[in-house]
């Protein structure tokens, strides 16, 4: 089942146009490399990253001027979760068309780079879109763990939406602890979760599961924008919050 239940077209890139004298950015896209999540009964729910997540802050970042990396675990090339694509999710079937012509303009999708070969220093910001995948790889990942860390110590900007925040649950640090326990940050809720009809099929609930490891998620209204800022962590709850934090990124780039 999709991972959102109600439709939202994701907002025009046109306030992010390019302003002179900006200087060009490289931003790296960190995409799941699962194309399934196992769920408690051991079934294989089809999914990888979530359409709109990874389109909106693209164009968003783009149209400022910026430069897109895709990486993934392995280079494996991402794919994109099917139910995203539909109608219900893209404000009917011309969003639907629009959201697929974009997703086919994003050349960087086809040619991903080894997430273990990436370098923090060459990049800017860092951007995690979501969908269920990152539940079955990134949330056990440790070179996404170790980027995540480092990416946080070094002050740029770090972005992560939806069902991506799973991802901060591989980022523990020497000592056993969380590296993002005390931040505040938004992610997709259980009640979402619930009313998506996954909640009771999941093995972990990612509300619940970044609670235990002593992040502080603001649970914000269901299915609505919801972006949290902390220091250089800028988190969004549902598909709808990928463009505003995509806003709030693009402002920490300056």
């Amino acid at each position: 089942m999709p991972e959102r239940a109600t439709p939202h077209s994701w907002a025009s890139p046109d306030e992010a146009r390019p302003l002179e004298n900006t200087i060009m950015s490289k931003i790296l896209f960190v995409l799941t490399g699962a194309d399934f999540w196992t769920l408690a009964d051991g079934t294989k729910h089809p999914t990888g990253f979530w359409a709109e997540e990874a389109v909106a802050p693209y164009e968003a970042f783009k149209a400022a001027g910026h430069e897109i990396v895709v990486a993934t675990p392995g280079g494996v090339v991402p794919t994109v979760d099917k139910g995203s694509l539909a109608p219900e999710f893209n404000g009917g079937q011309e969003g639907a068309e629009k959201i697929a012509a974009a997703l086919d303009s994003m050349n960087e999708l086809e040619n991903p780079i080894r997430l273990e070969d990436v370098r923090l220093d060459d990049y800017d910001a860092v951007f995690y879109p979501g969908g269920h995948g990152p539940m079955e790889d990134l949330a056990v990942n440790s070179t996404s763990g170790r980027l995540l860390i480092d990416t946080l110590g070094s002050g740029k900007p770090l972005g992560v939406v939806c069902h991506a925040p799973a991802a901060l649950l591989a980022a523990v640090t020497e000592d056993g602890s969380n590296a993002f326990a005390g931040y505040e940050v938004a992610a997709f809720t259980n009640a979402e979760e619930a009313q998506a009809g996954l909640a009771d099929k999941a093995k972990w609930l990612l509300e619940t599961r970044l609670g235990d490891a002593g992040v502080d998620v603001q649970v914000g209204e269901p299915w609505a924008p919801h972006v949290v800022v902390d220091r250089n962590l800028v988190t969004g709850q549902n598909p709808a919050s990928a463009a505003p934090l995509a806003a709030e990124v693009l402002k920490k780039l300056g």
